[in-house]
């Protein structure tokens, strides 16, 4: 299956979106029938439902969005639109990575970015929470349809506090945020990780790396996502894996070799031995749930 990746710079409904870092529609002035289909974005994609229901997936969890759910898919991050009901309202905010908080959660704010992209996929808010969301939306929505240079320059500090109001909304609903210590070290971990799993995949080496002893570094990781330090590193993997069998031509030896592997048979037992499966049968039952 050949894998799209859209570029917000490619859609532009009016002249003036090729100076705009960031589109606002109502789902239906949007082209949804895009979205059906597995995609990657370059940019943030944003899904707000006032009334009805639809669902979306992104990578392999499936999340069921009705009133007051709002969904946040990062860039890069397989997903698709389905079943939308015949009464859904919702409103669609893209906008480029460059507006997202990102300096002020690496500094300021760093105990909010543990796990982040995932705890933004799906989240409920309480009335009064909605409606401040909704407002802020509405606002970015209006100048989006008469942009001057001023409005725009508004529109981007209302995605920033649209954002700012949710990860603080996600922030109560999981408690380990609330732990002061060690979330440092973990979000370095994940970005070391995943810039390096092709070619390192040993405990000790993250551990020097991050100048703490491999014991240390899976406490925090239990910690934090419940899971040791070389289950992290093996589950990275076979994110990847997956999202090579369903979305790229290469095959199952050029997969193999492009992770790191020494063999295609290295790759069969590491994937059988996870998922009591072959890359071969994990490949069709991929295949089966992103064509249904």
């Amino acid at each position: 299956m050949e894998l799209k990746r859209f570029k917000l710079k490619q859609n532009t409904q009016k002249a003036e979106d090729k100076n705009l870092s960031f589109r606002a529609f109502d789902i239906e002035n949007f082209n949804i029938s895009e979205y059906l289909n597995p995609h990657k974005n370059d940019h943030f994609f944003i899904l707000i439902v006032e009334k009805g229901k639809i669902d979306i997936q992104i990578e392999e969890n499936v999340f069921n969005l009705k009133s007051e759910k709002i969904s946040i898919v990062f860039p890069d991050q397989i997903n698709f639109l389905s079943n939308p009901s015949s009464d859904l309202k919702a409103r669609i905010i893209l906008f480029e990575e460059v507006l997202f908080c990102s300096d002020i959660l690496k500094n300021e704010l760093s105990p909010y970015n543990v796990n982040l992209s995932a705890n933004l996929n799906c989240n409920a808010l309480n009335k009064e929470e909605f409606k401040n969301a909704l407002a802020l939306v509405e606002s970015i929505q209006t100048i989006y349809n008469s942009p001057t240079l001023v409005k725009k320059e508004q529109a981007r500090f209302y995605i920033k506090i649209f954002l700012l109001g949710l990860i603080e909304s996600i922030h109560g609903q999981h408690p380990i945020l609330h732990q002061k210590t060690n979330q440092h070290v973990y979000i370095a971990f994940k970005k070391l990780l995943n810039e390096q799993f092709k070619s390192q995949r040993t405990v000790q080496y993250y551990a020097e790396k991050l100048g703490i002893t491999p014991k240390k570094l899976n406490e925090i990781t239990k910690k934090h996502c419940n899971e040791t330090a070389i289950n992290a590193i093996h589950n990275r993997i076979l994110k990847e894996i997956k999202r090579q069998l369903l979305f790229s031509d290469l095959s199952h030896k050029e997969i193999a070799f492009n992770l790191g592997f020494s063999s295609p048979s290295a790759l069969n037992k590491f994937v059988k031995s996870k998922l009591k499966e072959t890359p071969t049968e994990l490949q069709i039952e991929l295949s089966q749930i992103y064509n249904t």
